[in-house]
């Protein structure tokens, strides 16, 4: 085993876990990923897979059928499926956002209705925040609910859904003013709405439409899509948690599990390039050595395997600081913040030592490439990540004088 990013004091069933997940991505992902990855295709076989492994199931309390792990576990796991396809990692990631918000704001009924299939892989989960004007801005939020009688009646567009046209149950923030006076905070009025749909693309239900795939620079195989509703009618029962206005803080403690998750990506999108850069650079020859026997290719190696390290400490922390019941945001903002650069950084130095053949569509660090800028973005960006850790340490080391 290689000697980078281990992670001590797990239980032998964690271990067993990750050794499972290990030889499954070595054997069934890596070797297809880059083909799939240039056909845009969704790897169903790999999904059938990790169905099987009962992965989908992995943060689902056992009363419901799943293992009943940890968040530690699970970034574990996704740190090894990152390290084979990243697209994979985010086929599962917005199902245990959905899972966990279930879990931890759900109704009995909606767990209980949910979890069990949402556990054996039947029930694929999303979730929907942005909006195609607002960014990062979820307090500006346009998509709304107003109530009609035992139902509510969903109007608006919302954009960058992962897994919007394979999945068939999507957590959707909208702003639902009832009960709220005019003057609330924008935050205080928002409502998320678990809505069951059929996969696929075009009106998948009436009033919701899924219009097609978004054709993007890297993070392919898996869809990404809008989201428009017009008229969509949802049932009261259909309200996470049973009660308006609390959608915001659900959706965002939701979030601080998905920020484990994409620090757990870029540990493991940069395990592979350092993987493959170190493995080239001991193949490569110039001036009659191994180009690893320049010092300024050891010097980069050296970089590459300390941030490699550094990001994965951090991502644990904060899993562990999360399964812990205490308060991650700091944790988790500062794991997604490093890992994310540092991926980048690794990913090109990596690309770096390829020379010209990175360029080339035959090695699989020019998908890396195209694929590590994504981690900059998603589940907030660097500028939000930094707001975040900024005021809570102004919270914790607050001027006494």
């Amino acid at each position: 085993m290689a000697r980078l990013a281990q992670t001590a004091g797990l239980t032998d069933v964690q271990q067993e876990i990750l050794a499972t997940v290990r030889d499954f991505v070595d054997k069934e992902i890596i070797p297809v990923a880059t083909e799939l990855e240039h056909r845009d295709e969704y790897p169903q076989a790999i999904v059938d897979g990790l169905k099987e492994l009962g992965l989908f199931g992995l943060m689902i309390p056992e009363e419901y059928g799943g293992l009943g792990e940890s968040l530690l576990t699970y970034a574990l796991c996704v740190e090894e499926i990152a390290r084979g396809w990243m697209s994979v990692s985010g086929i599962i990631n917005t199902h245990f956002i959905v899972a966990y918000m279930l879990k931890q704001h759900g109704t009995q009924e909606q767990k209980d209705h949910f979890l069990p299939r949402m556990a054996a892989g039947d029930i694929r989960g999303a979730f929907s925040m942005s909006e195609p004007g607002l960014g990062s801005d979820v307090s500006a939020i346009t998509s709304k609910a107003v109530r009609d009688g035992e139902e509510y009646v969903l109007d608006g567009q919302k954009m960058w859904l992962t897994n919007g046209g394979t999945s068939s149950l999507v957590a959707v923030l909208v702003r639902s003013d009832e009960g709220h006076p005019e003057g609330t905070a924008p935050h205080k009025s928002m409502t998320t709405f678990l809505v069951e749909k059929e996969p696929g693309f075009g009106e998948v239900r009436p009033g919701l439409t899924i219009p097609g795939k978004i054709d993007k620079m890297g993070y392919k195989g898996v869809d990404t899509t809008e989201l428009i509703m017009d008229g969509l009618r949802v049932p009261a029962d259909r309200v996470l948690g049973g009660v308006t206005g609390r959608g915001f803080y659900q959706m965002m403690d939701g979030v601080e599990v998905g920020r484990v998750n994409v620090a757990a990506r870029g540990c493991g999108v940069a395990q592979r390039a350092f993987e493959l850069g170190v493995g080239y650079a001991q193949q490569r020859h110039t001036f009659g050595k191994a180009i690893a026997q320049h010092q300024a290719i050891q010097f980069k190696l050296a970089e590459m395997a300390t941030k490699v390290e550094a990001a994965h400490a951090m991502m644990v922390n904060a899993a562990r600081k999360k399964d812990s019941g205490e308060r991650n945001d700091l944790e988790a903002g500062m794991a997604k913040y490093l890992a994310s650069e540092y991926c980048k950084e690794v990913v090109e130095d990596a690309f770096r030592i390829h020379g010209g053949y990175g360029f080339s569509k035959e090695y699989e660090i020019e998908r890396l490439y195209r694929e590590a800028p994504m981690l900059l973005i998603g589940e907030g960006t660097a500028e939000i990540q930094k707001m975040i850790i900024g005021r809570r340490l102004l919270e914790e080391y607050r001027f006494q004088g």
